[in-house]
């Protein structure tokens, strides 16, 4: 029996409990890893609170992203001691994920986790600060560098954001970072944003082309401010889309990408290849300072979990938030 967070809906109405449970038995090409910390993620408050049609299946534990130690393997990369981190892949949604003691999981699911990075920061960084990652890989891809000109994060006080904007500036990027939230100003140049972008900046109708003002973005929103942010953007410039906070809808016109050859790159964390998610960690191992990772994070207690998830949807959180469920495992 191991104690989890547990989604039942067994008729119209779901329910979120904090319960013991039986796991099934390891099946093969499967992991058993002893969660040492978890997260709570907007994906995970709107699976608890079922406020979105996250949970595709009854019963659920919720729970994106875990780190821990392999308890037992079944999987030929994978032997009983390794740290482990998994992002993704439909966990917590399809299949019972990391909100919980341990978790059976898919070894190709997993990644090692690369030397410097500590179980606990794993998690303080989890799927929010590998997307702000592979964000800044498409950014990268795409030709933006420092001296390309000024980079906009969205949504910069969120956990994507924050990342984000630690990872662009200690890159060398001059970031400015969009918030509604006037209050978070000394926190975000903290983390190395240059300057404070208002919300209403980029929020209201877009037009097809407003004046250029960014190289490259960083976008979580979606809606309206994507397409204000599109129609901001210079010549060749490039969005990185990974989020739709605000809508998933995109008002825009060809405009930016038929007269300025501005490129909307999507990047989608929960499918995406091994290779990929093994280069994002160590890119996070080497370029992510680890002092301002730390000023993202709140803990939260498994018990306090249910609780804590309608705030996240009333836009209360900041930064990260660590579930610690057996912190002595390293």
């Amino acid at each position: 029996m191991v104690k989890a967070i547990l989604i039942e809906k067994p008729e119209e109405t779901q329910s979120a409990a904090l319960k013991e449970i039986d796991l099934p038995d390891l099946a093969e090409g499967q992991v058993a890893v002893d969660v040492a910390y978890s997260t709570l993620n907007y994906k995970d408050a709107l699976a608890i609170t079922g406020a979105g049609p996250v949970v595709r299946s009854f019963p659920m534990v919720p729970g994106i992203d875990c780190s821990g130690i392999v308890a037992d393997s079944k999987h030929p990369d994978f032997a009983k001691g390794d740290r482990v981190v998994l992002n993704g892949w439909g966990v917590g949604e399809k299949h019972w994920g990391g909100l919980a003691e341990r978790a059976h999981l898919k070894g190709d699911w997993l990644v090692k986790l690369p030397d410097g990075i500590s179980l606990r920061q794993a998690m303080a960084i989890g799927t929010a600060g590998y997307t702000a990652m592979l964000c800044v890989m498409a950014l990268e891809a795409h030709g933006v560098t420092p001296e390309s000109g000024e980079v906009v994060v969205t949504g910069a006080t969120g956990g994507v954001g924050s990342v984000a904007t630690a990872l662009l500036g200690k890159l060398g990027y001059t970031v400015a970072a969009v918030t509604g939230r006037p209050e978070e100003e000394q926190y975000l140049k903290g983390l190395g944003a240059s300057s404070i972008v208002p919300r209403e900046d980029v929020s209201g109708k877009p037009r097809p082309l407003n004046k250029e003002r960014w190289a490259g973005a960083v976008d979580v929103v979606g809606g309206e401010v994507l397409a204000n942010v599109l129609s901001m953007m210079t010549y060749r410039g490039t969005v990185a889309s990974c989020g739709l906070a605000g809508s998933m809808n995109l008002p825009t016109s060809v405009a930016p990408f038929i007269l300025r050859g501005v490129t909307l790159a999507g990047v989608d964390s929960v499918m995406c290849p091994l290779k990929d998610r093994v280069e994002a960690w160590g890119r996070l191992a080497a370029d992510l300072d680890m002092d301002k990772l730390a000023t993202m994070e709140t803990e939260v207690a498994l018990e306090e979990v249910i609780a804590t998830a309608p705030k996240f949807l009333e836009g209360k959180i900041r930064g990260r938030i660590v579930v610690p469920i057996a912190p002595d495992l390293g």
